[in-house]
């Protein structure tokens, strides 16, 4: 059966299809795909790395934001009645691995296809910056009171 070890939150971490994993906390939302950095695929006794993994990729699908085990910290010092008690809970996401070694290229394809649908005409110009106000035409300023010396 095929694996593949992707990369992420400076992580590494062994993968097959439909495996579900724990990982840091990701930007993307719930429900959405989202494509790993991948370092290795292997499998029935081969690996391919680096330049041999041109158009491969892992498709992953957020399943849930979620929140770790409760992990307590403890720090006390003897003899001198210093005691600290604090709890902490990992921010975790829960992805779902849907597809290892499937072609980069039909999605490229798909995204110059429909940028090609588009009629030419449709494309808006770029707006205009307004020009700079010249001392004519900008706004009169009142000139601050001046001080009075002391006398």
């Amino acid at each position: 059966m095929s694996y593949a070890v992707i990369s992420i939150g400076n992580k590494q971490y062994r993968v097959r299809e439909g495996q579900w994993l724990l990982v840091d906390r990701l930007p993307h939302e719930e429900g959405k795909t989202f494509h790993p950095d991948l370092v290795m695929l292997g499998g029935d006794g081969d690996a391919k790395l680096g330049s041999d993994l041109k158009g491969q990729q892992v498709t992953a699908k957020v399943a849930e934001h979620v929140l770790g085990k409760k992990v307590i910290i403890g720090k006390h010092k003897r003899r001198t009645g210093y005691k600290r008690r604090n709890g902490f809970r990992a921010s975790l996401t829960r992805i779902e691995v849907q597809s290892i070694g499937a072609a980069r290229t039909t999605a490229a394809k798909k995204e110059t296809a429909t940028a090609e649908a588009k009629p030419a005409a449709a494309k808006k110009p770029a707006a205009r910056k307004p020009a700079a106000m010249s001392e004519k035409t900008a706004p009169a300023r009142k000139a601050a009171p001046k001080k009075k010396a002391e006398e």
